[in-house]
């Protein structure tokens, strides 16, 4: 059994099936890249995981211990934290005091939480603006420190929502570095991005969902040659790039 496992979940809001029947596994340390069109239930994928929202049916599990139906703070506990697309830091605390809010997660002790954030803050490039209020960050500071305070709960795996979105080519290889670090730290990464030629040298293994159902999984290369995934989401265009 991997470290993460969706077992026929699916998920309905009224009369819509925003999951249906979704199946897979990702093993310790990988890199897993889930992609799609928009609306195609990836960030429902996400809210299922991290316990934001409760499942139709089917069961997912987190190192071999059922978690659906469990609180998203037990889940964090557990080891598995997610980001958001729409990053929300605490504007009126300063960058240091973000991360800490992570750290406190597991401790109490206020000088352990500092030393833990600051040594974040010096592996993810944010100790020049560790003084600077969160609501006073540029785009990129902020998806930077969305990470940041991930990665101080002690994570064994992280959801990464589109952390390079509205960033520019210079930013985004800083982010895809980043990432790369912390999977060095042996963290099991899922990522819904839709930059395609990052999400493809990223991952080890790529998710397609479309309409709610996974309609691909494989290496980068037979994803990307997959007429159904062709068809639904990258188009011939990027088909004739690669």
């Amino acid at each position: 059994m991997g470290i993460f496992q969706f077992k026929n979940v699916s998920k309905v809001f009224g009369g819509l099936r925003a999951i249906d029947d979704v199946s897979f596994s990702i093993d310790q340390g990988e890199i897993i890249g889930l992609i799609g069109p928009n609306g195609a239930g990836k960030t429902t994928i996400f809210s299922l995981a991290s316990g934001f929202t409760p499942p139709t049916s089917g069961k997912i599990f987190f190192k071999e211990n059922r978690i659906d139906g469990l609180a998203s703070d037990q889940i964090c506990k557990k080891g598995l934290c997610r980001t958001f697309q729409v990053v929300k830091p605490f504007g009126d605390m300063n960058v240091l005091d973000n991360i800490m809010v992570g750290s406190l997660l597991h401790t109490a002790n206020m000088k352990k939480a500092q030393e833990e954030a600051l040594e974040i803050l010096y592996t993810l490039g944010l100790v020049g603006v560790k003084e600077q209020m969160g609501k006073n960050l540029t785009i990129a500071d902020r998806k930077r420190l969305e990470i940041a305070r991930a990665l101080a709960t002690h994570p064994k795996m992280i959801l990464l929502d589109e952390v390079m979105a509205g960033l520019t080519s210079v930013e985004t290889r800083e982010v895809i570095e980043m990432i790369r670090q912390i999977q060095k730290r042996n963290i099991t990464i899922l990522l819904i991005e839709h930059i395609m030629q990052a999400i493809m040298s990223l991952s080890d293994r790529i998710i397609v969902i479309h309409h709610g159902q996974k309609i691909s999984e494989g290496n980068p290369k037979a994803v990307s040659n997959d007429e159904q995934v062709i068809k639904a989401y990258l188009g011939e265009e990027y088909h004739e790039l690669t």
